[in-house]
């Protein structure tokens, strides 16, 4: 009984054995697509070297490469099996909307994208360091649960990149884009009277779309709230501007193809994204009136305080 088994299991093995030389292709094409997923996992989760030319990663991926590939060709005898269990196993995280094909090409052409054209940090906010100037009036101003505000951003969301598929999780952050596309577009800038800091609300500012640095700062955080972001305030010497909340490094990495390859391609073409990174190694996009993009360039980099909308 056990002698048959055992012939049986041999002429199991001999059918699924695929004739040389194509076992060793299929096992260099399968080692290639298991070590995207594997590589882009290892390289969001791996402190980066920062190596001339990105050649901590070139090595990284090669080596998991050529240990993925030992690994299957030992496993040559059934390599059919582990071609479908491949599949299979993308094509549920497909279905269920997991991490699937889909996502593994979309990690994949984002990491690629920022290895080559990397975003910039201006500098790093170590603290605030100085109170917030109008801190209380400003807060009263940035009116994110009033109606107008709110339509105003959803009429943003709708006229704007509303036809990019995918990303799903960065959905909100592409909504918050349109917001800044929208109000960037049309807002005329006009300083406040001589005798003090005028402060319009959010709302007021709908009406003309205008007025001075602290109030395109409200009207654009305000917006950004209704809609779910999470924006804040820098405050320089003379200067204050919006930025939103990214989120970690691998987040930077998707946004940042995101903005140059789908976003706004013309305007971010051949320049970097401008960010802050906080004490809490939370990554901020500079959202400034000045900026033809989302992480344009800063007007002003001496950083004197920051109020941030939880």
């Amino acid at each position: 009984m056990i002698a048959n088994t055992k012939i049986d299991f041999q002429k199991i093995k001999t059918k699924l054995r695929v004739k040389s030389p194509w076992d060793r292709i299929i096992i260099l094409c399968l080692s290639i697509l298991i070590t995207l997923p594997v590589f882009i996992i290892l390289h969001q989760n791996l402190i980066e070297l920062n190596w001339a030319f990105q050649l901590d990663r070139i090595l990284l991926f090669l080596v998991v490469s050529a240990t993925i590939y030992f690994l299957l060709y030992q496993l040559r005898t059934i390599i059919i099996i582990c071609v479908v269990l491949y599949l299979l196993v993308l094509f549920y995280g497909t279905v269920i909307g997991n991490y699937g094909f889909n996502q593994v090409y979309q990690d994949y052409d984002s990491m690629i994208y920022t290895m080559t054209y990397n975003p910039y940090p201006q500098d790093i906010i170590v603290s605030k360091l100085l109170p917030f100037p109008n801190k209380s009036s400003i807060l009263q101003a940035i009116e994110y649960q009033n109606p107008k505000v709110r339509n105003f951003a959803i009429m943003a969301t709708s006229k704007h990149f509303k036809s990019v598929k995918g990303y799903s999780e960065y959905r909100t952050l592409i909504q918050c884009f349109a917001v800044f596309k929208e109000i960037n577009s049309r807002w005329n800038y006009v300083n406040d009277p001589k005798d003090g800091d005028y402060i319009a609300t959010a709302s007021e500012s709908l009406r003309y779309f205008s007025g001075d640095c602290d109030d395109h700062s409200i009207l654009m955080a305000a917006a950004i709230r209704s809609i779910g972001g999470t924006p804040r305030l820098i405050h320089t010497k003379g200067h204050i501007y919006p930025e939103i909340f990214i989120g970690t490094s691998k987040d930077l990495e998707a946004i940042n193809y995101l903005i140059k390859n789908k976003l706004f391609v013309k305007e971010s073409f051949g320049k970097p994204l401008h960010y802050h990174i906080d004490e809490r190694d939370q990554i901020w996009l500079n959202l400034d009136y000045t900026a033809k993009y989302p992480g344009g360039p800063f007007m002003s980099e001496e950083i004197l305080g920051a109020l941030t909308l939880n």
